[in-house]
């Protein structure tokens, strides 16, 4: 399986391709905007076809290039449905973003939750919700990879904004101790914003949420 990490969009947001093209597969994780320019000549030189878009939550920059992906693959989509109503109806967040950012509404597929396991691209992914960003943030973590997807729960010494709607400082620290520190400290944790780092570096020394 390769990994690309494909920043995107206004402010660039990560989007995380994963392609096996042993099984002429792909899955897309967060779509910020115009990430298809991107993301098609990968899966046409590998000769793969997207087959999942995974989104780790409903703010803004991971989805505005949600719909193209979906008009463009057909994808499935998966997320949280906590969120739902910023990926269905995502006008209510144009109070915090600039007048000529446009958005086009994302209806999932399947609305996953804590626990959940699937198997996609032959790997074993894990889905544990990590909420205070924002309501329906989660991560995908593929033990047999040592990878976590996080959103924007956690960052490369830093964590989520919670001054947003349904954010919260104290309950975005729980979800980190409980769902991101009991992950292996080998694992890379692949943030929305920014590079990538490891469950043990954090635990170290991220000066917002301590081990």
């Amino acid at each position: 399986m390769n990994l690309y990490v494909l920043p995107a969009g206004p402010i660039q947001t990560n989007a995380y391709l994963l392609t096996a093209p042993e099984r002429g597969e792909a899955v897309l994780i967060d779509a910020p905007g115009a990430v298809w320019a991107d993301v098609q000549p990968i899966l046409a030189k590998e000769k793969c076809r997207l087959v999942e878009l995974w989104l780790t939550h409903g703010h803004w920059d991971h989805t505005q290039g949600a719909a193209e992906v979906v008009r463009e693959t057909k994808a499935k989509v998966r997320a949280h449905e906590a969120d739902r109503v910023m990926y269905e109806t995502p006008e209510v967040m144009s109070a915090f973003i600039d007048a000529g950012i446009k958005l086009e509404p994302v209806f999932p597929d399947s609305w996953v939750k804590q626990g959940d396991t699937f198997t996609a691209l032959g790997v074993k992914t894990e889905v544990r919700h990590v909420p205070g960003h924002c309501p329906g943030n989660v991560l995908f973590y593929q033990a047999a990879a040592g990878a976590a997807f996080v959103g924007d729960a956690l960052f490369a010494g830093s964590v989520g904004r919670t001054d947003f709607p349904g954010g919260s400082m104290e309950q975005l620290a729980d979800s980190i101790r409980r769902q991101i520190y009991t992950l292996p400290d080998e694992t890379v944790v692949y943030p929305g914003h920014g590079r990538d780092t490891t469950v043990g570096e954090e635990k170290q020394s991220n000066p917002y949420v301590s081990a």
